[in-house]
């Protein structure tokens, strides 16, 4: 793997002076998305000097020792190099992660929703399992989150949730986390303590520059219904139609937010966010029509599952696609997807 515009400290430092010098203009606060976006780059810009400079240090230091010990071998300095050693791989690790992270949109934020399969409370149970372990891997990696839509099940879990992920490489992060999620388990809504298998499904989508999206939706081709929010919000969001669904007729996308006490701004959202969706259908459509001049099967189906998550009668979560393995299910539960995000990444799978 090649570093070398990684650790390209002159034009990150050009880059940063410029930033900076947007910062300081008066007007600069007059678009709040625009002013975080550009100090999110700043802010990632000046971590990555930092981190790059201390792994040149640490590199540099570590091979003087290493000098030092041709000649005189010192077992305590011996381990101290080789612990600097696993450090400095881990660091690269996360360069390396980071030039992955090289696609058209894989800058942006992102829209992630949840939806159960068939089984009914089991089902909701576990896409709610699901929404904590997304919630948990943001919280931990500095993203924030805008709930759009919450809806809980019948007796247990959510009947769909959807959210937005913010920060610096959001969809790069999780475009692979795309795709069908399987649990097998002892149900805890089973009085026989039989053994079950649920499924939930993933669905991750950029969220484009409102600049990119050209798209014009007609009146007569969507349908617009109000109604109380249910699930998380107080009680003047519980209470109030202030919910707005929209639903559009040609592509059959349906579309709703609850997050706002207001229904104007819950209308604005939704029209932002079907706006977005269909602009992802055209890419999708262009991205499908090279990959069947390349040859390139782009069949998907609700059983082609990508990641098992197995707690009886053993533990271990698998991903199908890079065959990445963890026996620790509560903690891959909590939030540490980190490694399968790596590995599908470098796999090059989206």
């Amino acid at each position: 793997m090649n570093y070398g515009g990684h650790f390209d400290p002159e034009s990150k430092q050009k880059k940063i002076v410029e930033l900076e010098k947007e910062i300081n203009n008066l007007e600069f606060w007059n678009d709040k998305n625009h002013s975080e976006k550009v100090i999110n780059e700043l802010n990632n810009l000046k971590n990555k000097l930092y981190k790059t400079g201390r792994i040149k240090k640490s590199i540099d230091s570590n091979l003087e020792l290493a000098l030092m010990l041709k000649d005189n071998l010192d077992l305590e300095l011996k381990e101290l190099v080789e612990n600097d050693i696993q450090v400095i791989t881990k660091e690269l690790d996360s360069i390396e992660l980071e030039l992955l992270l090289n696609g058209q949109y894989d800058k942006c934020d992102c829209i992630l929703e949840i939806h159960p399969g068939a089984g009914g409370t089991e089902s909701c149970d576990w896409a709610s399992m699901l929404y904590r372990m997304y919630t948990r891997w943001c919280e931990k990696n500095n993203k924030k989150i805008e709930l759009l839509e919450y809806q809980d099940g019948e007796e247990a879990g959510v009947k769909s949730v959807s959210f937005i992920v913010r920060g610096l490489n959001s969809y790069g992060y999780l475009k692979n986390e795309k795709g069908v999620h399987r649990l097998i388990r002892i149900s805890p809504f089973d009085s026989n303590k039989r053994r079950h298998t649920s499924f939930a499904s993933v669905d991750v989508t950029p969220l484009y520059n409102e600049t990119q999206i050209d798209i014009e939706i007609k009146d007569s081709d969507i349908r617009i219904d109000t109604y109380c929010a249910s699930g998380h919000g107080g009680q003047g969001v519980n209470t109030t139609p202030s919910a707005v669904r929209i639903t559009h007729f040609p592509s059959k996308i349906v579309v709703t937010c609850q997050n706002e006490r207001s229904q104007i701004r819950n209308k604005e959202t939704c029209m932002t966010i079907l706006k977005n969706k269909l602009y992802d259908l055209e890419v999708e459509k262009r991205n499908n029509e090279l990959k069947k001049i390349k040859g390139i099967n782009t069949d998907i189906n609700f059983g082609s599952q990508i990641r098992t998550y197995i707690m009886c009668p053993y533990t271990l979560v698998k991903d199908h696609r890079t065959n990445t393995e963890n026996s620790n299910v509560d903690k891959v539960l909590d939030g540490d997807i980190d490694k399968f995000i790596y590995d599908n990444l470098k796999m090059g799978v989206i």
